[in-house]
């Protein structure tokens, strides 16, 4: 497997063509950007796949910038949102953002890992800075993305708060100076404005790298809002549990996308404990994992 198929295994969009290569022939460690907003106090197992490519490229060398997005929470991210997502308090933005660190660094090498908040860059931006930031792009070019044209077509308002949150996200590429962003496929968009917008600034647009999204035992995405989710910081047996109500037809995607490695030959029964396994002593280590099976075993 070349560099390239270990660093974008799993990706869905990987662009521009040849610009991942490109920039790693610059012969110096490239920086990996990847934002996550605190609308919930845990990062569940879905919002880690692309976690996991970062810490493919912090293993070849590269250093990850993990922006715990406290500021642009204050917004919501409206992908895929059919109305505009209710705002947190202060409060609980502060406790969730504390939290997403350690949790993130089960899957992150933290000696490879820069951690920022985007309230250092984006809570100095004056006025005329975010008049200067709004030029980079057009109304028209912000109400092409599929959620915002599916409301203005069906007569649901779309508040300007929410048309410069792709922006808010461009800007944190500019202010870490990405090389490359990760993200699920529900943030094409935003990632794709951020090359227009570091291009505006003067930058070597970031190359784009998207996943796909883990879908629950429901069928549906993963969400912590729905609750078919699977926390990093659940206990074993929760954990162990829920990974065993996955149906046998989604296993081929948990195991290339979760474990990254073809589901094992025999009885799907066991793959699924193996996979439960797995889940669990990334989070908790191997005793946790092989008391949650006993616990799992002995009560179902």
């Amino acid at each position: 497997m070349s560099d390239i198929d270990t660093l974008a295994r799993n990706h869905v969009d990987l662009l521009p063509d040849g610009a991942l290569e490109a920039k790693l022939k610059l012969g110096r460690p490239l920086r990996v950007k990847l934002g996550i907003d605190v609308t919930s106090p845990d990062i569940h197992i879905g919002r880690a796949i692309p976690l996991q490519r970062m810490r493919a490229f912090q293993d070849a060398g590269h250093v990850g910038v993990l922006i715990v997005g406290d500021y642009t929470t204050r917004i919501g991210d409206p992908s895929g949102r059919s109305a505009e997502r209710p705002i947190l308090s202060d409060e609980e933005i502060d406790r969730n953002a504390k939290t997403y660190v350690d949790q993130a660094m089960q899957i992150l090498d933290p000696d490879r890992t820069e951690v920022r908040f985007n309230g250092e860059w984006l809570a100095t931006l004056g006025f005329a800075d975010v008049v200067r930031l709004t030029r980079t792009l057009t109304v028209a070019q912000l109400l092409e993305r599929d959620d915002f044209a599916k409301r203005v077509a069906a007569g649901h308002p779309v508040s300007v708060s929410e048309l410069l949150y792709p922006l808010m996200q461009a800007y944190d590429s500019v202010a870490v100076e990405a090389d490359v962003e990760l993200g699920g496929t529900d943030q094409l968009y935003n990632l794709l404005a951020g090359r227009t917008v570091m291009e505006a600034y003067g930058l070597e647009p970031q190359v784009v790298l998207t996943t796909p999204l883990l879908l629950s035992w429901d069928g549906a995405k993963m969400s912590s809002s729905v609750g078919n989710n699977i926390p990093l910081t659940a206990l074993p047996e929760e954990q162990f549990g829920r990974t065993m109500r996955i149906p046998d037809s989604l296993l081929p995607d948990w195991y290339r996308l979760v474990a990254e490695r073809p589901v094992p030959a025999g009885e799907p029964m066991d793959a699924k404990l193996a996979l439960a396994r797995l889940v669990v002593e990334r989070s908790h280590g191997p005793e946790a994992a092989s008391a949650a099976e006993a616990h799992f075993t002995r009560v179902v």
